[in-house]
C-alpha cells in the first residue's frame, strides 16, 4: 500500500471548520495514509457527519494533561493534520474501519462551544503551506540526500519494511514530502513527531529530523531491532 497520495480535490470553498479527532498516540502527516478504527459513540457521530459533508477530519495530538478531561475537551497541540476519509466500512456493531489520507497542516484558530446534540468537537482551521526559504535552495539537495541516506540506514535492519519502501524511495520526492514520510514512518517519540508537524519551514524541518536520526543512530549502533512497523498499525480511538 502506497503511503504517498497527491490529493488534488481539496474543497475550493473550504469554510475552515472541521470535526476534530484528537488521539494520544498518533501524529498524522500530509501525504500519508493511516488506517483507523472508530468505536466511541462521539467519534462515530463525528465520522458520520464528515461522510455527509466534505469527508474531512482534523487529526490532533492530545497535549499534556489530557487524561484529566478525556471525556470533555482535553488540551491538544495547536498544529494538526487535516485528513480526508478515503474509505469507510461500517461493522455490524456500529464501529467503523476507515482509511484516512493526510492532506494539509492546519493551525487551530477556534472551537465551537459544546452542545447536547453534537457529541464531538469542531474546530476552526487555518491551513498551513510548506515554506521553502529562497536562501536555502543551494543546500536543499544536500539535505534531501542526507535524509535519504539516514532513512535507508535506519531501514537496513528491517528488510520487510525496506522492501515496501523501495518504490517510494526511488521517486523524486520534494524535501517536504520526504521529510513528512520519514517522520511518519520512523518509530520516534510523539513529541518529536509533533514538533516536525508544527514546523512549516521545510529546511528547518529536514535539518531537525536529520539531526535526531543521526543522534539515534549513534546511540543504537549495536542494536539490531527494526525501526518500527510500516505502515503503522491500526490506531484505536
Amino acid at each position: 500500500m502506497s503511503v504517498i497520495v497527491e490529493f488534488t480535490d481539496f474543497p475550493e470553498k473550504f469554510a475552515g471548520w472541521v470535526p476534530l479527532f484528537p488521539l494520544p498516540n498518533l501524529v498524522m502527516f500530509p501525504h500519508v495514509i493511516q488506517p483507523l478504527r472508530i468505536f466511541e459513540p462521539r467519534y462515530r457521530q463525528m465520522l458520520e457527519a464528515a461522510l455527509e459533508s466534505d469527508r474531512l477530519l482534523a487529526m490532533g495530538l492530545l497535549a499534556s494533561g489530557w487524561e484529566n478531561d478525556y471525556d470533555g475537551q482535553p488540551p491538544i497541540h495547536p498544529v494538526v493534520c487535516v485528513g480526508h476519509v478515503m474509505t469507510s466500512m461500517r461493522m455490524e456493531d456500529g464501529q467503523y474501519n476507515i482509511m484516512l489520507q493526510g492532506i494539509r497542516r492546519g493551525l487551530l484558530k477556534g472551537e465551537l462551544p459544546p452542545n447536547d446534540e453534537r457529541l464531538f468537537r469542531t474546530v476552526e482551521i487555518e491551513l498551513i503551506d510548506d515554506y521553502y526559504p529562497p536562501d536555502g535552495t543551494p543546500q536543499r539537495s544536500e539535505l534531501h540526500d542526507k535524509l535519504m541516506e539516514s532513512f535507508r540506514s535506519a531501514l537496513s535492519n528491517a528488510p520487510a519494511v525496506q522492501e515496501q519502501m523501495q518504490d517510494l524511495l526511488s521517486l523524486e520526492l520534494t524535501l517536504g514530502i520526504l521529510t513528512d514520510l520519514v517522520a511518519f514512518t520512523m518509530n520516534i517519540d510523539l513529541e518529536l513527531k509533533q514538533q516536525l508537524l508544527s514546523q512549516h519551514n521545510v529546511d528547518r524541518r529536514a535539518m531537525l529530523l536529520i539531526e535526531r536520526l543521526h543522534r539515534r543512530e549513534e546511540k543504537s549502533a549495536d542494536r539490531s531491532s527494526p525501526p518500527g512497523g510500516f505502515p503503522p498499525p491500526f490506531s484505536l480511538n
